[in-house]
């Protein structure tokens, strides 16, 4: 847990953004999952993807646009937790350099990223963001 606490807080801070603005909280097996309010608007509107993200994770908090983004991606989110506790505060500058080599490559920034893969593996979690 204290490994991942930097990233953590940022999500904390995205948790009290939602709050905020109308957006709503709780805990789900030791995870803060978040939604609605600011963030939606954010995984709607500031992430770089088609469409925006259903969810993102950050340390122990995952965020997402509505309860059923949350439910949809709860698998999927949960192996990213994992990717923090493993990688902490390393975890957001190793995802954008496997984003990097990716792109480098000629693939997807996102879809080719070796977390986002891992995330997608049977049994790991199938739901994408």
């Amino acid at each position: 847990m204290i490994w991942a606490l930097p990233n953590t807080f940022l999500g904390l801070v995205l948790t009290l953004a939602a709050l905020c603005t109308g957006g709503r909280a709780a805990v789900v097996n030791g995870v803060v999952e978040s939604h609605g309010g600011a963030v939606a608007f954010m995984l709607r509107r500031l992430v770089p993807l088609r469409g925006g993200a259903s969810a993102m994770t950050l340390g122990h908090v995952v965020a997402a646009r509505d309860p059923a983004s949350l439910e949809r991606t709860r698998a999927h989110e949960r192996v990213h937790v994992r990717q923090y506790e493993a990688w902490g505060p390393l975890f957001l500058p190793a995802y954008l350099v496997a984003s990097l080599m990716a792109a480098a490559r000629g693939r997807h920034y996102y879809l080719d990223n070796h977390f986002e893969r891992a995330a997608r593996e049977p049994g790991e979690g199938a739901s994408s963001h």
